[in-house]
């Protein structure tokens, strides 16, 4: 049995009783694996992949320059969003899990993280702790992957 503090948690999340949301297939997903070395062109032909945007997110902040901290956080706000929309469409409804675990949810679990990161970065505090705790509760699987 977990501790106290994990049932009271568990017990008052408002994904208690929640579907998980499952994203279909990210056509871009297939480009960058066969070749990621492209990836501007990728998400250039997949604008909706909150994978590519993502993933120009991370490449700009493992960059660590102010600048590429700014297009960091535009990239990951992108993906974000992209995020959302595909979210809203396979019919999450502002709440519930979004597996780690289901590939094709990677994408918009890594640009929640980047966002938190870059938003780290430049002073945007509320931003990060937003981002970072939508992160835990729409995946702690996907926290530990990417916090740890």
């Amino acid at each position: 049995m977990g501790s106290v503090t994990e049932a009271h948690r568990n017990l008052l999340s408002s994904n208690a009783g929640t579907p998980e949301t499952r994203l279909p297939e990210d056509p871009a997903a297939a480009e960058v694996e066969a070749d990621g070395t492209r990836l501007v062109e990728i998400v250039g032909r997949h604008p909706a992949s909150s994978l590519g945007w993502a993933l120009l997110a991370e490449l700009a902040l493992d960059r660590n320059t102010p600048e590429d901290t700014i297009r960091a956080y535009a990239f990951a706000r992108t993906g974000y969003h992209r995020g959302l929309d595909a979210l809203r469409r396979a019919g999450w409804r502002g709440s519930g899990p979004v597996p780690w675990e289901h590939l094709p949810n990677r994408g918009f679990l890594r640009a929640l993280w980047a966002l938190s990161v870059a938003a780290g970065r430049i002073g945007e505090t509320e931003e990060r702790e937003r981002c970072a705790q939508f992160l835990r509760d729409s995946s702690e699987t996907a926290y530990g992957e990417l916090a740890g």
